[in-house]
C-alpha cells in the first residue's frame, strides 16, 4: 500500500471530507437523503466500527460505508480518489471492513456495483469477489424525495 496512508473507522466528523471525495468520483451516485450528513450519521451510529476511511495526512483519499443487519454485511459507496488508485488502498479498506464485520460475527458480505462501473467491477473481480449470476436484485422506493444524482 502507498506509504503514509492510514486506514481507520469512519466517524461522523469525517462526513465533509468524505463528501468532498465523493464529488471527485466521475459517475458516482449520491442520494439526496441517504447520503446527506444526517443520513450518513444515522448509518455510522448504527454501524460505529465497520465503515472505513483512508487518510493521507488529514485528506480523505478513500472511503467505504459498511454495515450489517446482524446476518450479512454490505459495502456502499466504495471509492478511492483517482490519484491514489492501484496502490492497495481499496483492498486495505475492504479487508479492514471485513475484519470489523467478522469481529461482530458477520460471516458474509455483499456489495452492488453498477454495470457501467468498469473500474469497480474489474477491481472486485481481481480481489476475489464472486460475481453472482444466480439472482436478481430488486429495489422498492419508500421515499421519492431520496433522489440519486450522478457526478459528471
Amino acid at each position: 500500500m502507498k506509504e503514509n496512508i492510514l486506514i481507520r473507522p469512519m466517524t461522523e466528523a469525517d462526513y465533509d471530507k468524505v463528501y468532498e471525495l465523493w464529488m471527485t468520483i466521475k459517475g458516482f451516485g449520491i442520494r439526496s437523503i441517504d447520503d446527506s450528513a444526517e443520513g450518513v450519521g444515522r448509518f455510522i451510529r448504527r454501524n460505529p466500527t465497520t465503515s472505513m476511511v483512508a487518510l493521507d495526512g488529514d485528506r480523505v483519499v478513500g472511503a467505504i460505508l459498511c454495515g450489517h443487519d446482524g446476518r450479512r454485511g454490505c459495502f456502499y459507496h466504495v471509492c478511492v480518489h483517482a490519484d491514489y488508485r492501484k496502490h492497495g488502498i481499496g483492498k486495505a479498506m475492504a479487508v479492514a471492513c471485513m475484519r470489523a464485520l467478522q469481529a461482530e460475527q458477520i460471516n458474509k458480505v455483499s456489495l452492488i456495483a453498477f454495470k457501467s462501473n468498469e473500474v469497480g467491477n474489474r477491481f472486485w473481480k481481481s480481489v476475489g469477489w464472486t460475481f453472482r449470476e444466480d439472482l436478481n436484485y430488486y429495489d422498492f422506493t419508500l421515499n421519492d424525495a431520496n433522489i440519486t444524482k450522478f457526478n459528471q
